[in-house]
């Protein structure tokens, strides 16, 4: 939620629109920029970001927390493209992922209880995270580390104001001021801690509305004359259907209690890695197994337009016929995946691709 507000990727700062002569002129002068250095259109989304450096219109990249070499959508040919920078920057917590092994430059950052600030939840509310310890060896927080690289690049009178992360979110309250998202009501981190969070819209000087605020109760929306608009059209067709040569529809997802996402944190706990799977698995209905001679356990490649993966076979009945489902947390699923995109929102998308399995080692009987 905080990225949406304040990240300036689709929006600018508060809510605002970069196309808007009069929210530019705001921004700059609360920021004390000219409006000019305001940008005039919004950022590039990931998928473009790639396009841009395959044109040659890109020529460095700084990844910040993110694992890109393991999660990105037909990743087969993302080595290639990051190849093709004059230079990659990799902020991360940790120097082993796939990422930052392609790093020219690594900035370690400090993790979670190693830095302090806020964050706002999927439910517009504010939480308070407590410094409780240093970061280790040179790790600085992302703050400090934006700073300290924004003071050597010559914006040091620009980042006056920007001392600390107490001083960005004073910032960012003075941004939000008169917008929906305004929070200009919270004045300090306690107030949040002793709230246990505080939603957004939070006003200065408003009414105390309690620990939960529903937007639109009203029936009134943040558009000319009040009025929600909502937009409709057909499902598009799956791009690429099983068929006879490829007759399964590969869905990826979450796959155990003890993963997440690409395993940059799970997998350095000893604990998280005796509970989580101890190899990749393909799940398959029963009876999409039989006519291929299929049995728990069996290992298989399983093979998509766009490379293949081996896995272990898992009967499940949950899963639908004519689908087989891999975990997304081991990176050699992003072989296969399709690099299609939502027209609007360019989510990619890592539900619907077309595979086959092939049996490559019987199981062993126990005993």
């Amino acid at each position: 939620m905080g990225s949406r507000l304040f990240a300036n990727t689709s929006g600018l700062l508060g809510g605002r629109d970069f196309s808007n002569s009069a929210h530019r002129h705001e921004v700059a002068e609360i920021l004390g920029l000219e409006e000019p250095q305001i940008p005039r259109d919004k950022s590039m989304e990931y998928d473009r970001i790639l396009s841009g450096i395959e044109e040659g219109k890109i020529r460095g990249l700084w990844i910040i927390a993110t694992n890109p070499m393991h999660s990105w959508i037909g990743r087969a040919d993302l080595a290639k493209t990051l190849q093709k920078l004059d230079f990659v920057v990799v902020q991360d917590m940790y120097a082993s992922t796939e990422t930052a092994l392609h790093a020219d430059l690594f900035l370690p950052a400090a993790g979670w209880g190693e830095k302090e600030g806020t964050f706002i939840n999927s439910e517009r509310r504010f939480g308070y995270a407590a410094k409780v310890c240093d970061a280790p060896g040179e790790a600085l927080p992302d703050f400090e580390i934006f700073r300290r690289i924004g003071v050597a690049w010559g914006c040091g009178s620009w980042l006056d104001r920007w001392q600390t992360p107490w001083h960005v979110f004073e910032v960012l309250r003075e941004l939000a001021a008169g917008q929906p998202c305004d929070f200009s009501g919270i004045a300090t981190y306690g107030q949040i801690v002793e709230a246990g969070g505080i939603q957004w819209p939070y006003r200065a000087g408003g009414r105390d509305e309690g620990a939960h605020r529903r937007l639109f109760e009203d029936g009134v929306f943040y558009r000319p004359g009040g009025r929600a608009l909502l937009k409709f059209e057909p499902p598009r067709e799956n791009p690429e259907p099983a068929d006879g040569q490829y007759p399964f529809v590969l869905l990826t997802g979450r796959g155990s209690s003890a993963e997440w996402h690409t395993g940059t944190r799970t997998s350095k706990s000893a604990m998280l890695r005796l509970l989580a799977p101890s190899s990749n698995r393909v799940e398959l209905h029963p009876r999409d197994a039989a006519p291929l001679g299929l049995r728990q356990g069996d290992r298989v490649r399983v093979h998509s337009r766009r490379g293949s993966m081996e896995a272990r076979v898992v009967l499940e009945a949950g899963v639908g016929r004519g689908r087989v489902f891999i975990p997304m947390h081991d990176g050699a699923v992003n072989r296969l995946t399709l690099a299609v995109f939502d027209p609007y929102s360019r989510q990619p998308s890592y539900k619907a691709c077309a595979v086959r399995l092939e049996l490559i080692g019987e199981a062993i009987a126990p005993g």
